[in-house]
């Protein structure tokens, strides 16, 4: 009989889900319909936004915002090295430079200070990532973007439900996109978000997500024109459906991740080799991802030890400047950022989602426990 994986992540799909779903399938729109302005809407409120667009993608969501930015030719984006490789995509889909930032060893987010000695006259915006769902520090993000007439883009894709200083990520940024990918806060099966308080940006992403086309005026209803480029970046209703449904239990899902997050700080905060993730008292952590650092063993060795026993890990991220394509492209070398590779060399991913029961918590911390004391 094959051993039963516990995984790093997993959705919470239950019965609730599927018939809204259903519901959906059983209506007249199943795509381009009023269930997606309603989840934009449940969104928005959400995070103190006063626009959203939903999209295909959280990959979709960063590339609509670099768009609505105006990131083109010539323009250079901060980016932390540390990030999943869309972070930066988005900049070179749009024709843009990303400039990688090292990361804060303590939040794990970018650097402040390198990122301001890494400001040009070509520097047009900086993406910051809220990693695992801690925040970044939005207030001095601001401070520089203010003083050197930057754009704010968060990568919240780990970060829905996350605060800054009682402010709900969603409401600091110029532009913040959201992944719905089925190990996110909640799913669409895929999707993303971007939310913004600026109308100008909201119009040219309404424009961007489908093709570039649009109604204008003093035209028959039937008359359509493309007036910019852009993509084919639409979400369904189905999915918009099953995101309304996930939505009602975002809350339980954010209070359950922090109860297993709680549990695994008080369990592993007693071993010595363990660094724990960073859990600052200005931020109300979404805990998408629960990473611990081994200060001198082998992570890989632990990997295959926790896989061995039915327990499945995963690695966040291998830093962007080491990725092949990144070294090509930008000249990226090993040793270019210190904090994030040495971060990297210690990291893993433990198991942590809101259908996590009692036995697959203690099973983790007993097998982690027994590895690393």
């Amino acid at each position: 009989m094959t051993k039963q994986l516990i995984p790093y992540g997993r959705q919470w799909i239950d019965s609730s889900d599927i018939k809204a779903v259903t519901k959906i399938l059983h209506s007249g729109w199943i795509t381009q319909g009023p269930t997606i302005e309603t989840f934009e809407a449940k969104i928005a409120q959400k995070v103190s936004a006063k626009y959203a667009i939903a999209v295909s993608n959280g990959t979709a969501a960063l590339h609509a915002a670099c768009f609505a930015a105006g990131i083109g030719p010539g323009d250079e984006v901060i980016v932390p090295t540390l990030t999943f490789t869309a972070s930066a995509n988005c900049v070179l889909f749009c024709g843009g430079t990303p400039v990688l930032c090292d990361i804060d060893p303590i939040t794990l987010a970018i650097n402040i200070n390198e990122a301001e000695k890494k400001i040009t006259k070509k520097t047009k915006a900086i993406i910051a990532v809220d990693f695992a769902g801690h925040s970044a520090e939005w207030d001095k993000l601001r401070l520089i973007a203010k003083k050197y007439n930057l754009i704010l883009i968060d990568d919240a894709a780990h970060a829905l439900g996350s605060k800054f200083k009682g402010e709900p990520i969603g409401s600091l940024a110029d532009l913040t996109t959201f992944s719905f990918h089925p190990v996110k806060a909640i799913t669409t099966g895929e999707g993303g978000m971007i939310v913004t308080n600026n109308k100008n940006y909201f119009e040219k992403m309404r424009l961007f997500r489908s093709h570039g086309i649009a109604k204008t005026a003093n035209h028959p209803l039937w008359y359509q024109e493309m007036i910019e480029m852009g993509y084919n970046y639409r979400i369904t209703d189905i999915q918009a459906g099953l995101g309304l449904s996930q939505f009602k239990k975002l809350d339980k899902f954010l209070n359950r991740r922090r109860k297993i997050a709680q549990e695994y700080i008080k369990a592993f905060g007693k071993i010595k080799e363990i660094v724990l993730p960073p859990n600052e008292n200005w931020t109300l952590h979404a805990w998408h991802i629960f990473p611990i650092q081994f200060k001198s063993l082998d992570r890989n060795i632990i990997f295959d030890k926790l896989l061995k026993s039915g327990i499945k890990c995963q690695v966040h991220y291998l830093p962007i400047h080491l990725h092949p394509y990144y070294q090509k492209k930008l000249g990226c070398r090993k040793g270019d950022f210190p904090n994030a590779e040495k971060y990297f060399s210690r990291c893993l991913t433990i198991p942590l989602f809101p259908a996590m029961d009692k036995k697959m918590v203690d099973k983790v911390i007993r097998e982690i426990t027994k590895l690393a004391s």
